[in-house]
């Protein structure tokens, strides 16, 4: 696993052993990333929201190509160790809740983009981003990725799909906050 592009591109990342924690696959995460810039044009100045975090991954993406900040969320141990260990590595300052996403409470803040890659099991995405939605979670427009597994419709209310792309077992999903 390595950051894609931007400041940090190329650069490995850490992840827990065992198989707790499913990191996306470079070229989803790639797929993804693609999909967010072209809507986007720059992450430049932009508050992102990484949950079911991991290994930090998605926000550590986004902060190389130039997001302002990143909230990580995570709650297993062995993802926290990793996500800590991979934001110290790249000198970032991390604002990390150790919390399940579900406990999550009114949000200090709007975020621009949010996005999530839980356990497929879970099939966290709509009731998720509905729970966050009406929490204050999600800026008006804002973006928000699930990646979920093939098959799994993603449409919750509030939302318009922009775009699905499915990768092997994967279905990335990317929708916009009609709030």
């Amino acid at each position: 696993m390595r950051i894609i592009a931007g400041q940090w591109r190329g650069r490995s990342l850490k992840a827990p052993a065992g198989m707790e924690t499913r990191p996306s696959a470079d070229r989803t995460r790639e797929a993804l990333f693609s999909m967010l810039q072209s809507r986007l044009g720059s992450f430049e100045d932009l508050a992102i929201i990484d949950l079911f975090a991991g290994t930090g991954a998605l926000g550590l993406e986004a902060l190389s190509r130039g997001a302002a900040s990143c909230t990580f969320v995570e709650q297993d141990k062995a993802a926290l160790d990793a996500l800590r260990a991979n934001c110290t590595a790249f000198g970032v300052k991390p604002d990390i809740r150790a919390q399940a996403v579900n406990t999550l409470g009114p949000a200090p803040r709007a975020y621009d983009v949010l996005m999530m890659d839980p356990p497929y099991a879970m099939r966290a995405g709509v009731p998720t981003l509905e729970r966050l939605a009406r929490l204050g979670w999600l800026a008006p427009g804002a973006l928000a990725s699930v990646e979920g597994e093939r098959g799994e419709e993603v449409m919750p209310e509030g939302f318009e799909l922009e775009a699905e792309r499915q990768y092997g077992k994967a279905k990335v999903t990317l929708l916009r906050y009609q709030g």
